[in-house]
């Protein structure tokens, strides 16, 4: 099997993952801000994968060492996951997801100066013609963007640089090394910013089962997000990601009463053809 089909299926993974998210985030969005959520959900992430690495006896993968490559990854990413929470909450899903596809255009071009890897001419015409379908589901100039929108496409440069820093430290860092420094980082940044107020607010009965399935479905995203990354560059592995358009855009009518734009669709194909086309030509390399 080629390694972009394996990344293509480790991708799969993400993107149940990533969906799945979306649901938990805004059934807890009600009682807690994006902070604590993001608190809540890496402290129960670092229980997880301690427990899961000393079971399965990887607790001595965990090294500590590039700390500091670590912590740009981390605050990339706790960046761009707060602005993503809040977006999914006051905007439709299928347009918070749409802005947020922008980012393997982003880490296609991070990867040049930070991993050094080239660009053909397929990868750019794949990303135009994907970002064309973006642009044609968002519609930004069809009038005023609504701040929620804004927001998701922020929260796109921040998992653009998360994804390309995750790529450089699988050269020399372990999986259950990168998702321990992922949890533990982003509890204690969590900390930092709900306790900044001064009133940190705890987790009910009621809301407690999806906070759990939030921290969850990280943990498995990234699992799946890194393993991929491990396997072929992230110019051909974010774009893969653009599945999740018409998953998250059915979720939205089904549980959300969120309209199904024909735009939308005609975007998604499009996004389609352009990653088809993107995987297609380097399964043929």
């Amino acid at each position: 099997m080629s390694p972009v089909i394996r990344a293509a299926f480790w991708m799969s993974g993400a993107i149940v993952s990533f969906s799945l998210m979306a649901v938990a985030g805004r059934a807890v969005a009600l009682d807690l801000d994006t902070f604590e959520i993001m608190m809540y959900r890496s402290i129960v992430g670092v229980a997880i994968v301690t427990a899961v690495a000393a079971t399965t006896g990887h607790l001595g993968d965990i090294k500590f060492r590039r700390l500091g490559l670590h912590s740009v990854r981390n605050i990339s990413h706790f960046a761009g996951q707060n602005l993503w929470f809040y977006a999914i909450t006051v905007s439709p899903l299928a347009m918070v997801f749409a802005l947020e596809f922008t980012s393997p255009l982003w880490a296609m071009f991070l990867a040049v100066f930070i991993l050094g890897e080239k660009l053909n001419l397929v990868k750019i015409l794949s990303a135009l013609i994907g970002f064309s379908g973006i642009l044609i589901i968002a519609r930004p100039f069809g009038g005023e963007i609504e701040f929620g929108l804004i927001m998701a496409a922020l929260s796109a440069i921040g998992f653009a640089g998360s994804a390309v820093f995750t790529r450089l430290l699988t050269r020399t860092e372990n999986i259950t090394s990168i998702l321990f420094f992922l949890t533990l980082m982003q509890f204690l940044l969590g900390i930092a910013f709900s306790g900044f107020d001064g009133d940190i607010a705890l987790p009910t009965a009621s809301n407690l089962p999806w906070l759990v399935l939030i921290a969850l479905c990280g943990l498995v995203a990234h699992f799946c997000l890194t393993t991929a990354l491990s396997i072929a560059p992230a110019a051909t592995v974010m774009p893969i990601d653009f599945v999740r358009l018409p998953v998250i855009a059915f979720i939205g009518m089904m549980f959300y009463a969120e309209a199904l734009d024909p735009w939308v669709f005609l975007g998604a194909i499009i996004i389609f053809g352009a990653n088809y086309f993107n995987i297609w030509h380097a399964a043929r390399r």
